[in-house]
């Protein structure tokens, strides 16, 4: 693979450029920008919990996607120029992975053709959570996890 046509398109196309399609399809699946989040008033720092949005299937996709951002309100769309300015998305995901430069991890599904990679080898929230109305939001920090990371 020395050809730049040869190599998969996220080595060759800026995120900035990338097509809707190429976009969307570096989403692993994991499901961890779906988990409620909670920030330190202080710090700022960004705390996980294992409470997942209502709307993440048992197979970690979102049941409402198009119409997310009208559903939840604190739905974020991701897009490439957000990159700099989110900073809560987990070390794994792939937008994040190739706006710092860095590789794609093996059992990324673009990489192993299979789109239960992520589920395989653990990197999802898969069996892992709770539905966010089963949990009282007074209670959400008795649910911080640290295993997204």
């Amino acid at each position: 693979m020395t050809v730049a046509a040869d190599k998969p398109f996220w080595l060759t196309t800026p995120l900035l450029q990338m097509s809707p399609q190429q976009w969307e399809s570096l989403c692993d699946g994991c499901g961890k920008c779906c988990l409620h989040k909670l920030e330190d008033e202080d710090s700022g720092e960004i705390f996980y919990t294992d409470i997942a949005c209502r709307y993440l299937s048992a197979n970690c996709r979102c049941q409402c996607y198009a119409q997310r951002a009208q559903k939840v309100a604190a739905c974020l769309t991701l897009r490439p120029q957000d990159l700099q300015r989110v900073t809560w998305l987990p070390s794994t995901c792939a937008y994040r992975l190739l706006a710092e430069g860095k590789a794609l991890p093996a059992w990324h599904p673009l990489l192993s053709g299979d789109p239960d990679s992520v589920h395989k080898a653990g990197q999802s929230v898969k069996g892992k959570v709770v539905a966010e109305g089963a949990v009282a939001e007074d209670d959400y920090e008795d649910h911080i996890v640290f295993w997204p990371e």
